[in-house]
């Protein structure tokens, strides 16, 4: 296959019969959408605010906040990068063009694998909606894997279908989203508000954690679950129109109005509750139905659970086209199997898809043990901060000595580049560590010490196999190469 070559484009790839290059379908609006579904405020909150009671006891809204913070450097930092390098694969990518080929394996063996590790805790909490909204209740165990992987298919599918499709749900999970999260914590804060604003400050330190500097590092870390995933408007650049310009957008925006979201509801569901109710709050348990239904009637039952299952799916949807779009990366450069490159005539890389949702369907069977799937959302939580910490680190080593210029891409930061790179750096680094810190107290008192060190001991294995992988194949550079400032490849 041939590249077509732009006048200052530099463009080299394997020769294939295989089409390896994606369709430009996606606008501004399908990528901010597919960004804010795969953080989905939704799926972020349930999943942390009980687990930020119990442990921090109260208190933790100013870790949330600083967390955002923070967040939105590191998403800067991903913004420049793709005004340059706008490619399937996102970070990857990235690592992979300025840090050489070793260091894009190294990256792409920790982001494929914290995504999937991601995709699957979406699945299994998306079963326990799909199980709640079916009126089967939760159940547990097998009955829980189960769902799970009805939920999973249910996405898979709709990666499948024609991407219209796949766009109208996207959208409709924002909307979804809009009015079951942003909606319903409206409401709550002006009619069922039980506390006055210095409630959302209180109690810190008097939950399982043994101080407050204790409760706030272990808030700040739990904190870490509800923003990310805004990477994914990056991985799926190539088919985005006019993506240099519009990625980046997409990542800043998709992560403020998410982080918006999160912050208003998080401040909503602290003031209409008392602590016992949010303790008991969880993706498995929702204290905000039983109040809508208290208050509205039983009729409201159904159609907000509906609401809620429409974001789950659109989030566990948008999940699998990010992970895919890894996979698909890095098959086209020869770290995977060469049939996750081909794409079929409506554009997409089914095969990537299948694939992707084989392994987190797999890791659905961890969901046998209670115990075991909080290993694999610490992991995926983990796992993603490291992804950040090496993509800064590369951005900030390359920005350093020359060889990325920044000044190439659309989006030009100035001196301010430099600042925030570094600040998202040490940010990543300490969160990262931060997450993977044992903690007894969060966990269970008699937690297995495999449990306690799950991220640094995944992590560390990963990384040993790649080391291994790396020994025996030498990588080379015979890929599909963008310079700074280029667009993606597109076939002739």
């Amino acid at each position: 296959m041939v590249m077509r070559e732009s006048p200052d484009t530099v463009v080299s790839a394997p020769a294939t019969d295989t089409p390896r290059t994606l369709q430009r379908s996606l606008s501004l609006w399908n990528s901010l959408t597919i960004g804010f579904a795969t953080v989905s405020p939704v799926a972020g909150l349930y999943a942390i605010i009980g687990v930020q009671t119990v442990v921090a006891g109260g208190g933790w809204f100013p870790a949330l906040a600083l967390c955002l913070v923070m967040q939105l450097l590191v998403a800067t930092v991903y913004a420049e990068l793709s005004s340059q390098i706008p490619i399937a694969g996102g970070a990857y990518k990235w690592a992979r063009q300025l840090g050489g080929a070793a260091t894009g394996t190294y990256a792409g063996a920790i982001y494929v694998s914290s995504t999937i590790a991601m995709l699957t805790t979406t699945a299994y909490t998306g079963g326990v909606w799909l199980a709640i909204f079916f009126g089967s209740g939760s159940g547990t165990g097998v009955t829980l894997v189960i769902w799970g992987a009805v939920f999973m298919l249910i996405c898979t599918v709709l990666n499948l279908v024609h991407v219209g499709v796949f766009k109208f749900l996207i959208s409709l999970g924002v909307y979804a989203e809009i009015v079951g999260s942003f909606g319903v914590a409206l409401l709550l804060f002006f009619f069922f508000r039980q506390h006055e604003f210095s409630e959302l400050f209180a109690h810190l330190g008097t939950g399982t954690a043994p101080s407050q500097t204790a409760a706030f590092l272990a808030a700040l870390a739990i904190s870490g679950w509800a923003f990310i995933g805004f990477d994914a408007c990056s991985t799926i650049a190539e088919e985005t129109h006019e993506p240099k310009r519009m990625v980046p957008r997409a990542i800043f925006f998709s992560l403020c109005m998410v982080g918006s979201v999160v912050l208003f509801n998080s401040a909503a569901l602290t003031l209409s509750f008392n602590r016992d109710a949010l303790a008991h709050t969880s993706a498995a348990s929702d204290p905000v139905t039983p109040v809508i239904v208290a208050n509205f009637g039983s009729w409201a039952e159904t159609p907000f659970l509906a609401i809620v299952m429409i974001a789950f799916l659109a989030c566990g949807s948008s999940m699998v086209q990010y992970t895919s779009r890894i996979v698909f990366s890095m098959a086209r450069e020869g770290s995977m199997l060469a049939v996750l490159t081909r794409v079929t005539t409506t554009g997409a890389p089914h095969n990537a898809v299948l694939f992707t949702v084989l392994l987190a369907t797999l890791g659905l069977l961890f969901g046998l043990n209670d115990e075991a799937v909080a290993t694999v959302l610490a992991f995926g939580t983990g796992g993603l901060y490291a992804m950040f910490a090496m993509t800064t680190g590369v951005g900030l080593y390359t920005r350093l000595t020359g060889r990325w210029d920044p000044s190439l891409g659309h989006l030009k930061l100035g001196s301010w580049g430099l600042l925030i790179n570094t600040a998202a750096f040490l940010w990543s680094v300490f969160e990262f560590v931060n997450i993977a810190w044992p903690r007894p107290y969060a966990t269970s008192p008699d937690a297995p010490w495999w449990q306690l060190w799950a991220v640094p001991l995944v992590l560390g294995s990963i990384l040993g196999g790649t080391t291994l992988y790396l020994l025996i194949v030498k990588p080379t550079r015979d890929d599909v190469l963008m310079r700074p400032g280029e667009s993606a490849p597109t076939q002739e």
